[in-house]
């Protein structure tokens, strides 16, 4: 098939780009290197919606965050991804950074952040008691939220693929090349594909990929950021997500509570780390635990359950790439999308359809779109609907993920989605199994021995998340297996 648009990378700027372009009459491709979708920064981020104070007036990145912060609530509802609209509070310790408050307020005036708000110190401790005691006052942005930053993306690649959209996994791109208006992208698996126009939405490798076939024009500067995670018993620390001034690092260490009940704190900003280095460090993380006390002095971290690391796609320059290549005709640069990036990916992928058009491509709306996907989430139903579900399916009625109350019904379910988990980790994302306190120490043999079962495969030969993850190596005795 001959495509009208190849996406590259399936991280949320590229689903977001792919959900947009799926209301359209188009032939659509999505090349993932990964085994799944949202395997790199879309997974391992702070989960902020951010309301949009802190971009400079007048850039793309202002107005598409602050559109971004609209569009994710409204898919977010349509599409049955959790989200928590919490608010943020940047807090000063200062006259001086009660200043820069001041300015931040300014610039989000500028940029239409609608219920933004100066608080005095009295003020921002009624909001936040366990703040410490030294903070002057604070920034409310009640438009602010948490959200579930891989469910986001999947709901949108999931109603991308339902509308027609091709989806293929584990298709890393190595060669790029264009003859006669068309192109032709190479797959290190030797597959190849043929389109019109080309999305580079590759995050921290999107500057390799324009040089595939053009010439160099900004360069992916990787910025890893560490983060802790706290158990549910420290989820109600802090109300609201709350910074701390930011600094020409970024956005600063945060404490906040998820939208699965815990408390994230983090990210430092080391820049010039590798691509793909995820690795934590113990510096860093004191770093991270030091700076947060300063915030929110009484958080115990006796009760950190994971840590984690994310890679930030930054560039040379304060402002996200979007445009076609100066170089190539038919190829559009979503690059140097990092944060607000996750907030402003919906309006991305929206501004995205927008530049096509102006490309050539013609967009043709579908009468039929299916703007819908349904998730069951066991705990959050009610006595009567659980008991109804059990009816129908028994394996509902089974707790296989007791920390978070994920049932063996829900773990099937996530075998057989629109696009299936493949992994323990791609099970994780999808219905929260592992995701509890005791992080799959007791659920993940058993989530493992569910997919084996589906999926009519070995279990030497599940993966934890990436590919070539292997978690078995065969078998010490042979027993019942009563999964």
């Amino acid at each position: 098939m001959e495509y009208d648009v190849i996406i590259i990378g399936c991280g949320v700027t590229g689903a977001a780009a792919a959900y947009m372009l799926s209301k359209y009459r188009l032939n659509v491709a999505v090349l993932e290197a990964e085994n799944d979708v949202a395997i790199g920064t879309s997974k391992a981020n702070s989960a902020i919606i951010h309301a949009g104070y802190d971009p400079v007036p007048g850039t793309l990145m202002a107005r598409l965050n602050v559109e971004g912060n609209k569009l994710v609530g409204e898919i977010s509802e349509q599409l049955h991804v959790p989200i928590s609209h919490c608010g943020s509070l940047v807090i000063a310790f200062s006259d001086s950074e009660l200043e820069h408050l001041k300015k931040l307020y300014d610039r989000g005036i500028k940029n239409g952040v609608p219920e933004l708000y100066l608080l005095d110190r009295e003020e921002t401790l009624k909001e936040e008691p366990n703040l410490s005691e030294e903070v002057c006052g604070s920034l409310y942005a009640k438009t602010a939220s948490v959200i579930s930053p891989w469910d986001l993306t999947l709901a949108m690649a999931e109603v991308a693929v339902k509308n027609g959209t091709d989806l293929f996994l584990n298709t890393k791109v190595n060669a790029i090349t264009k003859e006669d208006g068309i192109f032709t992208v190479t797959a290190e698996n030797g597959n190849t594909f043929k389109g019109k126009y080309i999305v580079n939405a590759a995050g921290v490798y999107s500057d390799v990929v324009h040089e595939m076939i053009g010439e160099k024009e900004f360069t992916v500067n990787p910025t890893k950021g560490e983060y802790c995670l706290l158990d549910k018993s420290e989820g109600t620390r802090v109300k609201h997500v709350i910074f701390q001034c930011p600094n020409e690092l970024g956005k600063g260490v945060l404490v906040g509570p998820t939208v699965h009940g815990n408390l994230i704190v983090g990210p430092n900003a080391e820049p010039g780390t590798g691509r793909d280095d995820k690795a934590n460090t113990s510096k860093a993380l004191d770093f991270v635990k030091k700076t947060a006390l300063r915030s929110v002095p009484s958080i115990s971290f006796r009760e950190n359950i994971r840590n984690f690391a994310g890679v930030r796609a930054n560039t040379e320059f304060d402002e996200f790439l979007i445009g076609e290549s100066k170089t190539v005709k038919g190829f559009l640069n979503l690059a140097g999308i990092k944060s607000p990036g996750l907030t402003a990916s919906p309006a991305i992928g929206k501004y995205a359809c927008e530049l096509l058009e102006t490309m050539g491509l013609e967009l043709v709306e579908k009468d039929d779109f299916d703007n819908t996907r349904e998730v069951i989430r066991f705990k959050e139903l009610g006595a009567e609907e659980k008991n109804d579900l059990i009816k129908k399916d028994p394996r509902y009625g089974r707790v296989i993920c007791r920390c978070e109350t994920v049932t063996e019904g829900e773990i099937v379910a996530s075998l057989h989605e629109v696009i299936p988990a493949r992994s323990i980790a791609g099970v994780k994302r999808r219905c929260n199994a592992g995701m509890g306190r005791c992080q799959g120490g007791f659920c993940s043999p058993r989530v493992a021995a569910i997919i084996a079962r589906e999926l009519g495969i070995d279990e030497t030969e599940i993966m934890e998340d990436r590919a070539e993850s292997y978690v078995l190596i065969g078998k010490l005795k042979e027993g019942t297996n009563n999964v």
